[in-house]
């Protein structure tokens, strides 16, 4: 007889929005290709509010933002939007219960990771306030009557990248 094997487990590595946000993946507002919004220059330390760079490997598109402004998506929203030039994100499709949608392929990793997963444990921070990426999902997203649905639009979107990227 082979035993059976459980579903992997997930554990809350209590990464927050702020862990995805030093590459972004977007629409080229020239082109409409793959392109990406990431820290400018590159620092071993990232922050928020440091400098970022738009570029399109398709077309040569670049566009330079000074630091300090940035804004933080609306769940609520029909489409989402990186925080820094206001473009839209190349990682975003509907389904049946609301918009899916990641600033890169590890944040989509992570959203996978969970959505697979059974069951979830929950990791709560000191203060007891539930802060990270994966708290904060959507509800649609964790329940287990969707999880065919939001795997095979993950699956989607990441083949929209390897399918339509930087030198292909």
């Amino acid at each position: 007889m082979v035993p059976s094997e459980s579903p992997p487990r997930f554990r809350d590595d209590l990464s927050t929005i702020y862990d995805f946000m030093d590459e972004i993946l977007i629409r080229c507002p020239r082109c409409g290709a793959l392109a990406t919004v990431a820290a400018y220059p590159k620092r071993l330390v990232l922050s928020p509010f440091q400098s970022r760079r738009l570029s399109c490997r398709a077309c040569g598109h670049v566009r330079d933002k000074d630091s300090g402004v940035y804004s933080m998506p609306d769940p609520d929203a029909p489409a989402m939007y990186d925080p820094y030039f206001a473009l839209p994100l190349w990682l975003q499709a509907p389904t049946g219960h609301g918009l899916l949608w990641a600033y890169n392929l590890d944040h989509l990793a992570l959203i996978r990771r969970f959505v697979a997963a059974e069951p979830h444990e929950d990791a709560w921070t000191e203060e007891g306030l539930r802060m990270t990426l994966v708290s904060r999902l959507p509800r649609w997203i964790a329940q287990a009557g969707n999880r065919a649905e939001v795997l095979r639009v993950i699956a989607r979107l990441e083949a929209s990248v390897s399918s339509r990227g930087p030198g292909s």
